[in-house]
């Protein structure tokens, strides 16, 4: 569009760039909506998972102003710089994942395969075993046993509580609140969020919109439930005349001294887009720190968890089979 090619002819040509059958769908029901003289996000409204209602509500924005090109570019920024944003934090929890399931699965190896063809051999001998040794003996036995039961229970409960999550709002809320409380990582989470919305709330002010307005669409993005409910209240104080940064500054759990002293000076000065844009930058820079840092600090401590369990397995079985070597030799 900002090469001067029309609107309609726009979409077809994504249309049959696209190599997605469903996204090529898509395109295809907006053009048709747009040729019947619909507006773009009027179109893009009926589809609002793949578009989501801040797509939808900012480019009804780039319309009505005419700087729909420019609206347009803005909110690519934005989708680019969340996905970027969700890829660090899930690159940061990738290698303690992989390390997490390699620890299990070479112990599930050494407890449910290997250690049960030895046991035997230590039993018949009816010589006095190492702790060590009688506590691993338990374990195996007791998995062998029950190890199919304990993980039905243990599906069973994921299932339970993915669904309950799923259906229940108390819960989903709950959740929500209990991953800002983690130690150490809560901080990443919460910067996370902050980020987004900092981001979010920026490219509407600097689009002009009211900013009521503006905190109300911020709130529908959110994705943390607790943050969405702190901005629905906070667009219902700035509309009743108080200052964004009156409530920030009130509420350090959710939200740094630092957000609300910088919303303050955007206030005062009158350059508050340009202050909310900063500090998304800053949380951005924060999250790319801190999982940067978790990671360099995670590596060794899963490393020595690992080897702690597989070396106390190890040890159990090691130690009378020396034990025996010993008896034969004397």
């Amino acid at each position: 569009m900002r090469a001067g090619v029309p609107l309609l002819e726009s979409l077809r040509m994504l249309e049959a760039q696209t190599h997605s059958a469903h996204a090529r769908t898509i395109l295809r029901d907006v053009s048709a909506e747009v040729e019947q003289g619909h507006s773009l996000s009027r179109s893009f409204s009926a589809y609002p998972k793949v578009f989501g209602v801040f797509g939808a509500n900012i480019i009804a924005i780039g319309e009505s102003s005419g700087t729909l090109p420019r609206t347009l570019e803005y909110f690519a920024d934005e989708l680019k710089k969340k996905h970027l944003l969700t890829r660090r934090v899930v690159s940061a929890c990738i290698y303690p994942a992989v390390i997490t399931f390699a620890t299990i699965a070479i112990t599930g190896f050494l407890i449910l395969y290997l250690f049960p063809r030895i046991m035997p051999v230590f039993l018949s001998l009816h010589m006095k075993l190492p702790l060590t040794t009688r506590i691993v003996i338990g374990l195996s036995s007791f998995l062998m046993q029950w190890g199919w039961l304990v993980l039905l229970v243990l599906f069973a409960a994921a299932v339970g509580l993915t669904l309950g999550i799923a259906r229940s709002e108390h819960m989903r809320r709950a959740c929500d609140s209990a991953t800002l409380r983690i130690p150490l990582v809560g901080a990443m989470i919460r910067n996370y969020h902050l980020a987004n919305a900092m981001r979010t709330l920026g490219l509407l002010l600097a689009s002009e919109v009211p900013v009521t307005e503006s905190m109300r669409l911020t709130a529908t993005t959110a994705t943390n439930r607790i943050y969405k409910e702190e901005y629905f209240t906070l667009a219902e104080r700035v509309l009743r005349g108080e200052r964004i940064s009156d409530h920030l500054l009130r509420t350090p759990r959710l939200f740094p001294p630092v957000l609300g002293q910088m919303v303050a000076v955007g206030e005062r000065s009158g350059t508050l887009a340009e202050s909310v844009l900063y500090l998304s930058d800053l949380y951005e820079a924060d999250v790319e720190e801190f999982t940067r840092t978790l990671s360099s600090l995670i590596e060794p401590v899963l490393m020595i968890l690992m080897g702690i369990v597989v070396g106390f397995i190890s040890i159990s079985i090691i130690t009378p089979i020396y034990g025996i070597t010993q008896n034969l030799h004397s």
